[in-house]
């Protein structure tokens, strides 16, 4: 990429895990390899944000998008179209494939410190208000928001004499500042950075691991082994290696999964798991030339604001490591039909309880060692809640075995049956409910399932109900691994893999800790 808008910046249609990835592997370069700080010099820059903090607490935005041309609005070459599965030149010049919608939107919140963080993946289907019109349109998905206002910047600069590049440049930077906007407006929270990469830069990643590794849940006989769209193509499930093409498949399949794109954001999360434990534990931030080579592609791929001091930044970024990294995604009300398009129905309330929940620190305790009482009243015995398990899974005895796990830690095991014995609605993600008396428990509890706790005023005094989420396939790390429902299986190699990767057998996890996804 030639200048900040130059070069080849490409994003895939489907490629939902490209933000995460890539700005998680920087950030976490950008953490621990102090001695390449003049390199991060060179990462390319945007004034669609400005302001925010260099240090401390703070909130990033990452996004990607679909299009199918470069920044300056050259279409991609015949070949790259063909190695991402993306279409053609004829489709994208004749039949508008591809757009400039953002199929990725996260909202990380790194922690005072640097010790911790957490992301919240906000659906690219979520049907809000737009914090103004765009291109005339006051509605609509969300990942709609930076196409609006990029055509509305073309289409205002059309007869100016600004050049063709300058008319672009601006045109990104309209639709970055739209997609902040409507972040903003929908979590509630003030984004301070943003880092925007792509479906190339993805591609480019994974050849830089030399592929990835990931653990799937078959489902419905391996129908999602298997999708002409995206390409992906395994003979079975469990934990295995994705060559880059298969790898950049994987993130982009969504057709044949139960949950769509709501279960695209789980594969990106398992990417994103494995690029935490890849950077920590193989060795790369230690070896030069692998280290070196991930800079290559984010000096090439990837856009922050300019304000952006991340050499600055770099010297407390300690959160973005795999225990202290944790995930959720942004809840959705239900699912609904507007003009013609599927779109996810939200509660915004809810949303922004569930965010500004994940984003508050515990209250420490403010004497130190000199041993001031602490500010947290303290959790009430666990044998004082009755815990009761519905499972809207339908993994065949993980209710059971949630139970058993939330009884061993000293619960009152309660109910457990199927998710339509209760009130509540089934989400992709585990629900906590409790009542008023149990909300301490509930908080613990909902944390070994990375969910937010909501009051319920069906429950009966003392309970907490534990809705087990359409997505899950196994038993939260915290509880241990006994209950889990997904098969074991042994991992080859596929599709376009090649010679195979070996066997392994997992039970419902990879070797590093993180979940099978479907």
């Amino acid at each position: 990429m030639s200048g900040a808008h130059g070069g080849t910046v490409i994003a895939g249609k489907i490629g939902y895990a490209v933000s995460c990835v890539i700005a998680a592997a920087v950030l976490l370069v950008a953490g621990y390899a102090y001695h390449v700080e003049d390199q991060l010099g060179g990462i390319e820059s945007s004034n669609a944000l400005s302001g925010g903090p260099q240090t401390g607490e703070m909130n990033i935005l990452l996004m990607g998008l679909e299009s199918r041309t470069d920044y300056n609005g050259n279409i991609l070459s015949p070949g790259l179209l063909a190695a991402m599965h993306a279409g053609s030149v004829y489709g994208v010049k004749n039949l508008g494939v591809g757009g400039q919608a953002t199929n990725t939107l996260i909202l990380i919140h790194i922690f005072a410190g640097g010790k911790k963080a957490v992301g919240i993946s906000i659906p690219r289907d979520d049907w809000i208000t737009f914090p103004k019109a765009y291109d005339g349109q006051s509605e609509g998905k969300i990942d709609q928001a930076y196409g609006l206002a990029w055509a509305q910047s073309l289409g205002a600069t059309a007869n100016s004499s600004t050049g063709h590049d300058q008319r672009y440049q601006q045109a990104n930077e309209a639709g970055q500042a739209a997609a902040i906007a409507s972040v903003q407006k929908l979590t509630g929270q003030h984004i301070d950075h943003f880092a925007e990469v792509n479906l190339a830069g993805f591609y480019a990643l994974a050849q830089a691991f030399q592929g990835i590794e990931v653990c799937v849940t078959p489902w419905r006989g391996g129908v999602n082994f298997h999708d002409a769209n995206s390409g992906f193509k395994i003979r079975h499930g469990g934990y295995q290696y994705l060559s880059p093409p298969q790898a950049l498949a994987f993130v982009r399949e969504r057709d044949n999964l139960p949950n769509g794109d709501l279960d695209r954001t789980h594969r990106q999360q398992a990417v994103i798991d494995y690029v935490i434990w890849k950077l920590g534990h193989q060795g790369v931030l230690t070896d030069l030339g692998q280290l070196n080579s991930l800079l290559d592609v984010a000096k090439q791929y990837v856009i922050t604001d300019a304000d952006w001091d991340l050499p600055l930044f770099a010297t407390e970024m300690h959160a973005l490591t795999g225990k202290n990294f944790s995930f959720q995604t942004a809840k959705i009300a239900g699912y609904q039909t507007i003009n013609g398009q599927a779109a996810n129905a939200i509660d915004i309330p809810t949303v922004q309880r569930q965010v500004r929940q994940a984003f508050t620190a515990p209250v420490a305790s403010s004497g130190g060692k000199h041993g001031t009482a602490k500010n947290t009243a303290p959790v009430p015995p666990a044998s004082t809640v009755t815990v009761d398990v519905y499972n809207g899974s339908g993994a065949p005895g993980l209710a059971g075995g949630v139970s058993q796990a939330l009884v061993s830690k000293g619960y009152k095991g309660g109910a457990v049956q199927d998710a339509a014995e209760q009130p509540h609605q089934v989400q992709p993600a585990t629900q906590v409910f409790y009542n008023a008396a149990t909300a301490a428990n509930a908080a613990k509890i909902a944390g070994y399932f990375g969910a937010a706790a909501s009051t319920s005023t069906s429950l009966p005094a003392g309970h907490v109900e534990v809705l087990l989420g359409t997505s899950v396939t196994a038993m939260p790390a915290g509880l241990g691994s006994s209950g889990s429902a997904a098969p074991t299986a042994t991992a080859t190699s596929a599709g376009d893999n090649g010679a195979a990767a070996g066997t392994v057998t997992v039970n419902s996890k990879t070797p590093y800790g993180a979940p099978c996804v479907y």
